[in-house]
């Protein structure tokens, strides 16, 4: 219900409020983060105050807002997401053991991928993606995965936006995507060298639930490295994490989230 003079609910203004918060900007005075939700600062004061009063957000010795263990606790409980990333660790630490670079776990979430886990050797090589962190679909090898099994609509709408280049060989011309997307189909994996940063290759495989791709796996490789065997390993380590979301016990189908 909207109770604010330009019509946001207050929803909408809590939603802003955590948003600010980011690898970034995890700690910011109650200032900083109404100007960076947009919000008056006597709003962003009150609000700020109310989440740390719930737990949501706590303060620091020097008044700094950051988040609480609070909303990380209701953000798990029940998550099909970290029911997703429990199957899939397992695997993820034997691609990671033979790989000895960075290996990670992503799922389509609108028009990005959202990173759930990432496992790094100490001597592997550049990759700018975090847990919890994001890249446009069309950017990076596990986007690539995503995208090529996303729904006609999706896909169409996503050509005719313009591509965001992250780097030099990022794939900004929606011809050639298409391009890449069919390859992806054809071989069952993709492969982008230099698409988010000079120095790196992503390659990816997808992971299927119940025969829908829900997420994609893959490992980023410093550039000159790739190697056949990288999508060989994926797949089988696609194809155990695939038999643990199939078991008994699970009941729950993991959801893909792209924007219709």
């Amino acid at each position: 219900m909207a109770n604010s003079q330009t019509g946001d609910s207050v929803i909408d203004r809590l939603v802003r409020v955590l948003a600010t918060f980011d690898s970034e900007h995890t700690e910011q005075s109650p200032s900083d983060i109404a100007r960076r939700a947009g919000l008056p600062l006597s709003t962003g004061h009150r609000l700020v105050g109310d989440l740390v009063e719930s737990g949501l957000l706590e303060r620091d010795e020097d008044g700094q807002a950051r988040v609480g263990m609070r909303l990380w606790e209701l953000a798990t409980r029940g998550s099909l997401a970290l029911g997703l990333r429990q199957a899939a660790l397992p695997a993820m630490e034997r691609v990671q053991a033979l790989v000895r670079q960075h290996t990670q776990l992503g799922v389509a979430d609108g028009d990005q991928v959202l990173f759930l886990e990432r496992l790094s050797h100490p001597q592997a090589g550049a990759n700018i993606t975090r847990i919890a962190g994001r890249l446009p679909l069309h950017a990076s090898s596990s986007g690539l995965v995503l995208l090529a099994a996303a729904p006609p609509a999706v896909l169409e709408r996503i050509l005719a936006a313009p591509l965001e280049r992250l780097a030099p060989e990022t794939i900004t011309d929606p011809a050639a995507l298409r391009r890449k997307l069919a390859e992806v189909r054809r071989l069952g994996h993709a492969i982008a060298p230099g698409s988010i940063e000079a120095v790196s290759t992503g390659i990816a495989v997808p992971l299927r639930d119940r025969g829908v791709v829900v997420a994609a796996l893959g490992v980023v490789l410093p550039r000159g490295e790739e190697d056949d065997r990288v999508a060989t390993i994926l797949r089988a380590a696609a194809g155990e994490i695939e038999a643990a979301l199939a078991a008994p016990s699970r009941s729950s189908t993991i959801l893909v989230t792209f924007k219709s």
